[in-house]
């Protein structure tokens, strides 16, 4: 007798487009100028599935990743091993340096505490400079000489805060920067993140740091015709219902039908990262016709119009609009929080 479960097909999805990632990592590569592009990965590659995109990158040239913690570094250890660097951003807690010590991943030293933990162990570090931005990293007045006798930094980076806008705080950090590096001994040098390369190339250095452009995410004008989609979440529609007028949708009656027309019932919800910023303001989409959201969005469930689509029927699957930017707008909610916000249950699917 067969102990082989049968497969249960998903109820939603979402399609990337390995072709998309790749030539998004490859524009902004070309957009450092002299500098090479890295790649941030952390978070599962902003919710996409970090191994995979690794080993796409990978592919593609990217010998440069970035991740949050140790876990982040210890899930792609065996792709990355020998072939590319990874930097640990949030660097190294007393707790973290028995894995570390092993581990080919570098940590990102954030504080003196941290430098004093690292400085004896032999093994190469990064290192963050707080140029503005009063997150992580070391304090440009803190940063002495002979702090760093002995130790091997490859990376000496800082972080933009307000690279998508154009203000003051750039031209500050950057010159923050410049400064500090006149005293941090170093390999390479690394501040720009995805909105930082648009801002040009006094911002490249060595290395730049994408994240959030890589998978589709436009924060200034110049990225707009080099970054494509990558991730479309796609839903079936498990029920059709034929509303009169007067009939109430969903929770809190938030739509209410002035005429009679269906509507499809999609398994998908906030629980799979559509939040309620959605409600009555999303869209989805089939064969080039809109299918507004109708009513609240909620945990499991969302409404879609078909009268646009009217040949729809249970068991069709939609497409929703999850351009990032149209998203955020339709739902105001920021470019990273619906990536990284796409759920687990939603199956991902590389084309």
């Amino acid at each position: 007798m067969s102990d082989d479960k049968p497969i249960i097909a998903p109820t939603a999805t979402i399609r990337l487009d390995s072709d998309a990632l790749v030539a998004n990592w490859r524009n902004l590569d070309r957009l450092s100028g002299q500098a090479r592009a890295g790649a941030a990965v952390k978070a599962n590659a902003y919710g996409l599935g970090v191994r995979a995109v690794v080993q796409k990158l990978l592919a593609a040239g990217c010998t440069d990743f970035f991740v949050a913690n140790w876990q982040e570094a210890q899930e792609i250890e065996d792709l990355t091993a020998g072939e590319a660097s990874v930097s640990v951003l949030n660097g190294v807690r007393e707790a973290d340096m028995a894995f570390a010590m092993q581990s080919p991943a570098k940590p990102v030293i954030n504080s003196l505490e941290q430098l004093a933990r690292w400085k004896t162990s032999g093994k190469p570090c990064d290192m963050m400079i707080n140029s503005g931005m009063n997150r992580l990293g070391i304090n440009v007045e803190d940063l002495k000489a002979g702090l760093f006798d002995g130790m091997a930094i490859d990376v000496a980076m800082s972080h933009l805060a307000s690279a998508d806008e154009d203000g003051p705080q750039n031209s500050e950090q950057l010159a923050q920067y410049q400064a500090a590096l006149e005293v941090v001994p170093r390999k390479r040098t690394s501040l720009a993140n995805s909105a930082g390369i648009a801002l040009g190339s006094q911002y490249h250095f060595d290395l730049t740091r994408p994240g959030l452009s890589l998978y589709g995410g436009i924060q200034r004008p110049v990225l707009e015709d080099i970054i494509a989609q990558v991730a479309v979440p796609q839903a079936e529609i498990i029920q059709v219902r034929s509303l009169q007028p007067g009939d109430k949708l969903g929770y809190n009656a938030q739509y209410v039908a002035d005429r009679s027309h269906d509507v499809g019932i999609l398994a998908m919800g906030y629980a799979d990262g559509y939040l309620r910023g959605f409600s009555n303001s999303g869209l989805f989409m089939h064969q080039g016709q809109i299918l507004p959201v109708l009513g609240r969005v909620s945990m499991d469930l969302i409404a879609i119009d078909l009268s646009n689509a009217t040949h729809l029927k249970e068991g069709d699957w939609v497409d929703c609009e999850y351009d990032l930017r149209a998203a955020s707008s339709q739902s105001g909610l920021s470019q990273y929080e619906l990536i990284t916000g796409l759920g687990n249950r939603l199956a991902r699917q590389w084309t």
